[in-house]
Parts: structure tokens; C-alpha cells; sequence
């Protein structure tokens, strides 16, 4: 329990960051690595293969950052700011715990 509330807390609190966050251009947009903090937390993997399944079992394959709502790149980008990450950019087949598919 303590470890899905502490999840939570990281994804409140990066939401709350998002809505702060300034419309930078992507080319001003800082690259996010798996080292960081918040995608720790998040279990961010920059390809979604790489995902460990037993430590995140909502994981199901084909779930990527390119079809989750928190991506912001366009359809065949690379890579696209994440506003779950405060618009930092993430890799288009990237995968973090706060996926939720695209409507």
C-alpha cells in the first residue's frame, strides 16, 4: 500500500508541475532519463519492452507513451513532451506506470 501511495504522490505532484509548466518549444524541452527522480518512481523505461512485468503487472504490450493521454508529440514523432513529467520529453515507445490510453 505504501508503495501505490507513494506512487501517487509523485504523479500528483508532477501533474500539479504540469500545470505550472511553460510552453516551451520542444527543441527548449529537457530529454527525460530513466535516472530521473519522477521516472523512477514512475518505472519510466525510455522502450517499453524493457518493462518489468512482475514489478508493474498492469503493463500489457503495445502500451506505449505514443498512445497514452499524457503525451503531448504528434502521431510518428520520436519523441513528445509527457505532461506527467512537466513537459520534459519522453521516447514515443517509452512506457511509465502512469499510462492511460488515449481516448
Amino acid at each position: 500500500m505504501r508503495t501505490y501511495r507513494r506512487r501517487f504522490m509523485i504523479f500528483a505532484a508532477s501533474l500539479a508541475s504540469s500545470a505550472l509548466f511553460n510552453q516551451e518549444s520542444r527543441a527548449d524541452a529537457p530529454v527525460l532519463s530513466e535516472s530521473d527522480p519522477t521516472a523512477q518512481g514512475l518505472g519510466y523505461k525510455t522502450d517499453a519492452a524493457r518493462v518489468d512485468k512482475a514489478k508493474f503487472p498492469k503493463y500489457q504490450a503495445g502500451q506505449t507513451c505514443a498512445n497514452c493521454q499524457f503525451f503531448q508529440g504528434k502521431s510518428g514523432d520520436m519523441t513528445g513532451p509527457c505532461t506527467t513529467f512537466g513537459g520534459k520529453l519522453v521516447n514515443a515507445k517509452g512506457w511509465c506506470s502512469a499510462y492511460v490510453k488515449k481516448a
